[in-house]
């Protein structure tokens, strides 16, 4: 256990290092955005923040493995992988949207043991580590337990996404349309803050169509350290399947139902 409660207590501190970073470049009209391969933007920002966090733990922890966004993998022969998503959300950041964040997980022996989301402009920080419980802080640093909500009727929840057509994209655009029906209240309040709203008990749901593992690793302890789930659209308990759902205990069956596409007439 001295092991993983090393790895959080850093893992806190860079996802907030580089996350304060990132707010030198935030609102800038000048920042340099070019497209990656997968036409997705990449900023001057997003480079320098995984290499902050590279080199902090690099520095703390050389054996271990490192998986990011930006760089190729450092190999490591520790049995510890960190995988890092330095700025998630990058596309309301370059537009100086504040709903975008850092995130930092920690795998041992194929367990996510370790998750942090840190989100720079509202100083707002959620983190866990396997057994230890999912901790909430505001920007004044004032401590709390992460827990999910208790409600138990998708006719009250609030239900989040990061883009609507991202389910066109893949070809289930029915999956938005029969939560968003289904729901009291739908948002886009997307990329992570949304796990963090789920995570801290303020949303219900938060779907993805499209993520990568750097996107959803750090979500999974924290999820389900809060007391709800984590998972792909078939209710799999796994963050590689490239779609993610998160709900609290009470809603997960009927979400997953409309996920998995078993709801109605699918049963």
């Amino acid at each position: 256990m001295a092991n993983v409660l090393e790895r959080l207590e850093l893992a806190v501190s860079v996802a907030r290092e580089a996350g304060k970073l990132t707010m030198d470049y935030f609102g800038s009209r000048s920042l340099a955005i070019e497209q990656k391969a997968d036409a997705t933007p990449v900023s001057q920002a997003d480079r320098e923040a995984e290499l902050l966090v590279r080199t902090r733990i690099a520095e703390a922890f050389g054996d271990d493995e490192i998986l990011g966004e930006e760089f190729p993998t450092k190999p490591g022969r520790s049995g510890y992988r960190w995988i890092i998503d330095p700025l998630d959300g990058t596309k309301s950041f370059i537009r100086g949207v504040p709903l975008y964040g850092t995130l930092v997980a920690v795998e041992h022996a194929g367990e996510m043991e370790i998750g942090v989301i840190y989100i720079p402009p509202t100083g707002e920080c959620v983190f866990a580590a396997r057994g230890f419980g999912a901790w909430y802080e505001d920007r004044t640093g004032e401590r709390q337990p992460a827990r999910v909500s208790s409600c138990d009727d998708l006719a009250r929840a609030t239900v989040l996404t990061t883009d609507i057509r991202h389910f066109a994209a893949i070809g289930h655009p029915e999956v938005w349309e029969r939560l968003a029906a289904k729901a009291e209240m739908t948002r886009t309040w997307g990329d992570c803050y949304g796990y963090l709203l789920v995570a801290t008990g303020r949303a219900e749901v938060m779907i993805d169509p499209i993520v990568s593992v750097w996107d959803a690793a750090a979500l999974l302890p924290i999820l389900e350290e809060a007391g709800g789930y984590l998972t792909d659209w078939k209710g799999q308990r796994r963050v590689d399947s490239g779609c993610v759902v998160a709900t609290n205990k009470a809603l997960f069956h009927t979400v997953v139902a409309i996920t998995a596409g078993l709801e109605g007439s699918r049963t």
